[in-house]
């Protein structure tokens, strides 16, 4: 199984993205499309990063009504994206209905996986303000056995649930692991994090990293560290 450094391309404009990524002079990262640049620009920019050679998780977190997720999935089926996600909390109806839509008339798809907690959630919020009152790892463990029995192909969680998340599931269930931070870096709003290094070796197959590349005096060199330390 591949594993790779996904960059978190949160800009606010295709200008910005755009320019981000020529500064890697051919290299093709992976890249994540989140809320706020596709809300921003809407299709031409997975059309356009996708156009470049780039891979691309499509990071859109649907959460509704299984009819309208099955919708919204065909849409973005057409996108040609090679990731993309769902919130877990949605339901295992949902989850299903998210495949249905996901999947092409030829039977190909992108690989589909659930959010289980963000990892800007503690457990003391998850218990005070979501009134779940399991643990954050019972939580997350159930999410993403309702996804894999949903025939999702894997999880968002933190790095510290990735091995959690294996034993439960089998190590071919994909955990994707944001919260990601060099060890000299700051927190900022991330509270279950963990160091490229730490993410390979408690069983992350992708992580996924913003703020530390994309705000990096040297973003190239700053995914260079995250590629060595992270594979090895």
């Amino acid at each position: 199984m591949a594993k790779d450094v996904i960059i978190a391309c949160d800009f606010s404009s295709a200008a910005d993205t755009l320019s981000f990524l020529d500064q890697f002079h051919g290299r093709k990262p992976f890249v994540k499309i989140g809320m706020e640049l596709y809300y921003a620009e809407g299709p031409s920019i997975v059309r356009e990063i996708k156009r470049r050679g780039h891979k691309i998780f499509l990071d859109l977190k649907l959460h509704d009504i299984p009819n309208t997720v099955k919708k919204a999935m065909r849409v973005l089926s057409q996108l040609d994206v090679d990731m993309t996600n769902v919130h877990a909390a949605g339901t295992s109806e949902m989850m299903r209905a998210a495949i249905e839509g996901l999947t092409r008339p030829d039977g190909t798809r992108p690989l589909l996986i659930a959010v289980t907690q963000l990892t800007s959630t503690s457990q003391e919020r998850m218990q005070q303000e979501l009134l779940i009152g399991a643990s954050i790892q019972d939580t997350i463990v159930h999410y993403a056995v309702n996804a894999q029995q949903s025939g999702l192909d894997g999880v968002v969680c933190s790095p510290l649930e990735s091995s959690l998340v294996k034993q439960h599931c089998g190590a071919q269930f994909l955990t994707v692991t944001p919260g990601i931070r060099f060890a000299d870096a700051a927190k900022d709003d991330q509270v279950r994090i963990t160091t490229p290094a730490r993410a390979r070796e408690i069983g992350s197959d992708y992580i996924v990293v913003g703020r530390p590349i994309t705000q990096a005096a040297d973003p190239v060199a700053a995914y260079e560290r995250c590629i060595r330390e992270f594979l090895g």
